[in-house]
C-alpha cells in the first residue's frame, strides 16, 4: 500500500476513508461445520480474539473485523503471524498466534468465516 498511498494528500485519504466507511460487507457465503461452530467460540475466548477484535469479532477502532472474512484469507494470515512472515505494527498477533496448532487455525478460520459481518 505504501507506494500507492505515498502521493495521496490528507484530503484524498479522508475522502477514501469516508467512501470505505459507507461500504457494508456482504453476508458470508462460507458455511461453518457444526463441530467448528461449537468449538470456535471457546478458542476465540481462549486465545483472546474477542479481547482485541471485540465480543462479536466485528473489530474495534483500528483492530480489524474477523467475522465473515474469507476462509483462505484468514487461514493465510494466521499461518503468517505464527510463522513470523506476516508483518504487523506491535507484535500482538504474532504472539497470539504462537500457541495455535494447525487444528486450532482450521477451527478458528472455519468459525470466523461463517460469522455475520454486520452489526445489529
Amino acid at each position: 500500500m505504501s507506494p500507492i498511498a505515498a502521493n495521496l494528500s490528507n484530503a484524498d485519504m479522508n475522502e477514501l476513508a469516508a467512501y470505505f466507511t459507507k461500504q457494508r460487507p456482504a453476508a458470508p457465503s462460507h458455511k461453518t461445520a457444526p463441530e467448528n461452530a461449537a468449538a470456535g467460540p471457546k478458542l476465540a475466548q481462549q486465545f483472546n480474539c474477542v479481547q482485541c477484535h471485540g465480543p462479536a469479532l466485528l473489530g474495534l477502532q483500528h483492530i480489524p473485523r474477523l467475522a465473515g472474512q474469507q476462509f483462505a484469507y484468514l487461514k493465510a494470515q494466521l499461518r503468517g503471524f505464527k510463522a513470523g512472515t506476516r508483518g504487523e505494527f506491535d507484535g500482538n498477533m504474532s504472539s497470539a498466534a504462537q500457541p495455535l496448532s494447525e487444528k486450532d487455525i482450521e477451527i478458528l478460520t472455519d468459525y470466523l468465516s461463517g460469522l455475520a459481518p454486520l452489526r445489529d
